[in-house]
């Protein structure tokens, strides 16, 4: 399925929102430190390819994919 530039620009940030909103939720981090850890990941780098699908995934998906990054 193709999605244009502003499509997947959309589906990126939406997962991105909840990537932080989790990372505060359940880490206990400030805004500052979820946004910092979520775009300093190996994470965003492959969200951020549409070449990898990543953006059309739950974002609960690509979260399980940060905590084991983050955790390693």
């Amino acid at each position: 399925m193709k999605v244009s530039q502003a499509e997947f620009q959309n589906m990126k940030e939406e997962i991105v929102k909840d990537l932080i909103a989790r990372l505060m939720e359940e880490q206990g981090l400030t805004m500052q430190e979820a946004f910092e850890k979520v775009y300093a990941s190996r994470l965003f780098e492959k969200l951020s390819d549409p070449k990898t699908g990543l953006y059309f995934q739950s974002s609960g998906y690509a979260y399980s994919y940060l905590e084991e990054e983050l955790n390693s």
